[in-house]
């Protein structure tokens, strides 16, 4: 079951690896509940049920408008016999096709760069959110998070940056700077939300990060040892904050990544392979002195911050005066602690520099 806390569900899975939460029911669910409008801005679309899904809610007379990635719908190289199309990606193009068909306004993106953005915004009142691709394994098989919001304030900020999207502003090729959004409370719990490349994430993760006094624990897919949020968890191991975290084996050992430097400083990690049972670690998730969550898009790459097109939400404030607030922040991040260990110690394996 997911954890919920008044207006904002937290949401961890798949169901199929052993994590709580069954993500493609509930991204079926969120979207079979529009009454009016649905916004969606995802990298990839590859899972039927979710393109029915899309389709009912049209079939409903709801004004469906979806951006997805437009290097899913080529081939590359070019195929002598295009009608033959039996490519890797055929099922996106697939249901691509079936989309237009029922009149849903689609657009690509068309960014050098990547679009990889995962969010809906549901009758401009409900916001869905996170790491989780619209695909089969990215809900069946990678272990992914979701956050919903109900709250109408938070679903206009994201309204408004679809807008910017549609209109071909994203990424490296959007011409406007606009000002990060106010943060907004939602059940007691702050929420603050930002999108790349216009409002730096990195450095507005690194500024929260800086604010923990006693932990700081994650799970993230990619790394990269020249982010800067990596620079942030040295100094902390230098004052002796205690960091453990979770990577995509793949990604953990590349070149570039930030793994052998972490592991130098006193960082605990954990590499996770592909198995049987999974795919890859894909979430970017991070949680602050059990009490701050970190959720969204965002991988902590260079790229990731100053050309992709990526959203992340912070749910609490370590600054909080508020019992209450604090713990409902702390209910809510003992959700995504609880997982974090779980792949942990289910899949992990100590990382050795």
């Amino acid at each position: 079951m997911p954890m919920k806390i008044g207006n904002i569900e937290m949401l961890m899975g798949p169901h199929q690896a052993g994590g709580p939460d069954n993500l493609e029911e509930a991204i079926v669910g969120f979207i079979d509940k529009a009454k009016k409008r649905l916004e969606v801005a995802v990298q990839e679309l590859d899972c039927p049920p979710i393109a029915e899904a899309l389709i009912r809610a049209r079939q409903r007379k709801v004004l469906v408008k979806v951006v997805i990635e437009h290097d899913y719908l080529r081939e590359a190289p070019s195929l002598k016999d295009p009608s033959q199309s039996k490519g890797k990606h055929e099922i996106n193009r697939t249901l691509h096709n079936q989309l237009l068909r029922a009149n849903i306004d689609v657009k690509a993106d068309y960014n050098t760069s990547i679009f990889h953005q995962k969010f809906i915004v549901r009758d401009r009142k409900s916001l869905l959110t996170g790491s989780t691709n619209f695909t089969e394994t990215g809900t069946t098989r990678n272990l992914n998070h979701l956050v919903m919001i109900h709250n109408a304030n938070v679903a206009k900020i994201y309204a408004r940056e679809f807008a910017e999207i549609a209109q071909g502003r994203f990424g490296k090729r959007n011409e406007g700077h606009d000002p990060a959004p106010k943060d907004v409370t939602v059940s007691g719990i702050p929420v603050r939300v930002l999108f790349a490349p216009d409002h730096n994430p990195e450095m507005e993760i690194m500024k929260q990060m800086a604010k923990a006094r006693k932990s700081v624990e994650f799970a993230i897919f990619t790394f990269s040892n020249s982010s800067g949020i990596d620079d942030q968890m040295i100094l902390l191991r230098k004052v002796k904050i205690p960091i453990t975290g979770a990577m995509d084996l793949k990604q953990g050992v590349q070149s570039w990544a930030a793994t052998k430097p972490l592991a130098k400083a006193g960082v605990k990690i954990f590499t996770v392979a592909p198995s049987h049972q999974i795919g890859k670690l894909h979430h970017k998730l991070m949680v602050l002195d059990k009490q701050v969550i970190i959720a969204g898009s965002f991988n902590y790459t260079g790229p990731a911050n100053r050309l992709n097109d990526e959203n992340i939400i912070i749910l609490g404030d370590l600054e909080s005066q508020d019992s209450a607030s604090i713990k409902n922040q702390k209910k809510l991040a003992s959700y995504s602690l609880q997982e974090i260990q779980r792949i942990i110690t289910e899949f992990g394996k100590v990382y050795s520099h």
